[in-house]
């Protein structure tokens, strides 16, 4: 089973290899979707199994007018933001001060570092930090959107972008060789 077509019927007609064949060729992708919401890499592995239930049991909902990489990844964000609401610590901070605050314009990001670096610098943010960012930059959602599907205004959306921004700025600038390292000044 190699195309992904076929894959999608099997797993719809609840065919075992089928959706051990879909596991083994999306759980490393999504798996790093949980890492870049959920720090510890034990409930990103939780959240990742309660996904890939999701998938398998709504696999018939699937219409087949997008992509189903996409449509996946919609199921395992989505199961992401519910755990964060479940474990009540997507506190977003919003520290006040002289914070210029982002506009809503498309704004490119280019970081060149690798997945497993990235990752360990998200770990870094606090969790209402992360999940801004996340759904700011690798979901390309609007401040807006952000606000509404996190039940937070779009100023706390873009102040918590901004400090993310700001706080990533400054692990990298206090980086002497460029390595992204984790320090305990860095969760505060």
């Amino acid at each position: 089973m190699t195309e992904i077509s076929d894959i999608v019927k099997g797993c719809r007609a609840g065919k075992r290899e089928a959706q051990q064949a879909l596991y083994e060729r999306y759980s490393e992708l999504l798996f790093g979707i949980c890492l870049r919401y959920i720090a510890s890499r034990d409930d990103a592995e939780d959240v990742l199994m309660e996904s890939f239930y999701k998938i398998f049991q709504k696999i018939t909902d699937f219409r087949e007018e997008g992509s189903f990489e996409g449509w996946m990844k919609r199921i395992v964000v989505n199961d992401c933001l519910m755990f964060l609401r479940k474990r009540s610590n997507t506190y977003l901070t919003v520290e006040l001060g002289s914070l210029e605050i982002a506009d809503d314009t498309d704004e490119e990001i280019d970081l060149p570092f690798s997945f497993e670096q990235i990752n360990t610098l998200l770990e870094k943010l606090p969790t209402g930090y992360r999940t801004v960012f996340n759904l700011y930059v690798f979901e390309a959602l609007k401040h807006r959107e952000i606000a509404a599907l996190l039940g937070i205004s779009i100023h706390t959306s873009k102040s918590q972008y901004t400090l993310a921004k700001n706080r990533i700025i400054s692990i990298l600038a206090s980086s002497k060789d460029g390595s992204i390292k984790l320090t305990s000044n860095d969760r505060k």
